[in-house]
């Protein structure tokens, strides 16, 4: 081999080995841009899924203790508060007999509850499922031994039997069919007949519809008031009334023949003095008394124990500020003496009679109050709004039944009457002082 080729050889194989060492020093830089990705990849990654920082600590405890919690609330006219539902409270109903009250949420179950704990630090409660549904409405059948609840999803009316068992609890049994779908619109309220006659339901259209026990549509009513807020059957049984966009409150009489067959629905009388569209009402147990709530900020009381059918209208008897909003529930004590008026979250009571307002309750619930009513022996009132039910004293019902008593004392004819009266506020007066200075949690 001559000396050129040598050389050539030479330069060919010093520019092979200047190429490889060109390429494996670039794949090394690669190799260490790589590693270094791979490093601050792998930094990033045991920030994100490695030991959580003590701020990352106390994050994530405050998330844990920010899920919703019970809403806390006292009042010295708290008797008690009824908490076993896991749901919001739609809807609370006393049973005729005044031993129970049913309350539903969307939890899907229905509680019953013993009125005679209410003062009790323990209060049980029987639960009923509602079977791939909840209730928004529930309400107790004349005798006590059933209820009929609005479903949700169903958009239609179920009945729940009470059985009762040896051990004295109750089991409780849904009708084999719910009612047809009749209602086009989202329901407002249902109701059953104190006479066990007829079965209401009442939507935010105009439509009430009036059945029998079986569900079958008896009569259909337009109450032609543009909008529906609220209806309900009167506690004597006789009456529907409803209220909505206009300033009236319309009553209808539901008649029965002698044998108990069905005849009609006939216009009673109406309510009329709102400036403003009716929020909601309510009727004394007697159905002689109602007070109603207004959009114009006033609650007014009236004496519905008039002979309507000879055209007689029913008298106004008191109009009295107060505050109310869309969604106001009013509720008047059994005896007529005490009415309460819910705005929101907040309770106000006040003595029929005079109008004065007695009692505040702010706060009562975290939510806006869905339902409110008097129990049948008009000792507490109760409420519900969140996944709580608020049980009251009714304080004002005893301060209105002395002082009713007192001024019966004045004008008492016989020693016997009077002494029958002084013990009568004796003992109301005692009661009074035991809610008042009785301890509170």
């Amino acid at each position: 081999m001559d000396f050129t080729a040598v050389v050539a050889l030479t330069l060919l194989l010093g520019a092979l080995v200047a190429l490889v060492a060109l390429a494996v020093g670039k794949r090394k830089e690669e190799i260490r841009e790589e590693t270094e990705q791979a490093a601050e990849f792998a930094a990033e990654g045991s920030v994100m899924k490695g030991p959580p920082s003590k701020k990352q600590k106390q994050e994530k405890q405050r998330v844990r203790k920010d899920k919703p919690s019970q809403h806390t609330f006292s009042h010295p006219l708290l008797a008690s508060s009824l908490k076993s539902h896991s749901g919001n409270v739609t809807c609370v109903d006393f049973s005729s007999n005044g031993k129970y009250l049913a309350s539903c949420a969307d939890d899907r179950t229905v509680r019953i509850w013993s009125t005679k704990d209410f003062l009790d630090r323990e209060h049980k409660c029987l639960r009923a499922n509602v079977e791939l549904d909840h209730a928004t409405l529930v309400r107790f059948s004349p005798d006590s031994r059933a209820f009929i609840t609005w479903l949700a999803n169903g958009d239609t009316i179920r009945i729940f039997k009470m059985i009762k068992k040896d051990d004295g609890t109750f089991a409780f049994k849904a009708a084999a069919e719910d009612f047809p779908q009749k209602h086009k619109a989202p329901i407002l309220n249902i109701g059953i007949a104190e006479t066990g006659k007829f079965i209401m339901s009442a939507s935010t259209d105009t439509s009430i519809n009036i059945w029998d026990l079986k569900g079958e549509v008896l009569a259909a009513i337009n109450t032609n008031q543009m909008t529906n807020s609220y209806a309900s059957v009167s506690p004597c049984g006789r009456f529907v009334a409803s209220c909505g966009f206009t300033p009236d409150v319309k009553v209808w009489e539901v008649c029965f023949g002698k044998g108990g067959e069905f005849r009609e629905v006939t216009r009673a009388f109406d309510l009329k003095g709102h400036s403003a569209g009716v929020h909601s009402f309510a009727f004394s147990n007697d159905s002689h008394r109602m007070v109603t709530v207004s959009k114009d900020g006033t609650w007014k009381l009236w004496n519905t124990d008039v002979e309507y059918k000879k055209q007689q209208d029913p008298y106004l008897l008191k109009t009295v500020p107060c505050s109310s909003s869309e969604g106001s529930r009013v509720a008047l004590s059994p005896d007529g003496r005490v009415l309460a008026v819910s705005d929101g979250c907040n309770v106000a009571m006040y003595d029929a009679a005079s109008g004065r307002l007695e009692e505040e309750l702010h706060g009562v619930h975290s939510a806006d109050i869905t339902d409110l009513r008097f129990d049948v022996n008009g000792r507490f009132l109760v409420c519900s709004g969140d996944k709580a039910i608020r049980v009251f004293h009714n304080a004002p019902g005893y301060r209105a039944a002395i002082r009713d008593m007192q001024d019966m004392l004045k004008k008492a004819q016989n020693e016997a009457m009077k002494q029958r009266l002084q013990q009568q506020v004796r003992e109301a007066q005692s009661a009074l002082d035991a809610i008042l200075t009785a301890p509170r949690d």
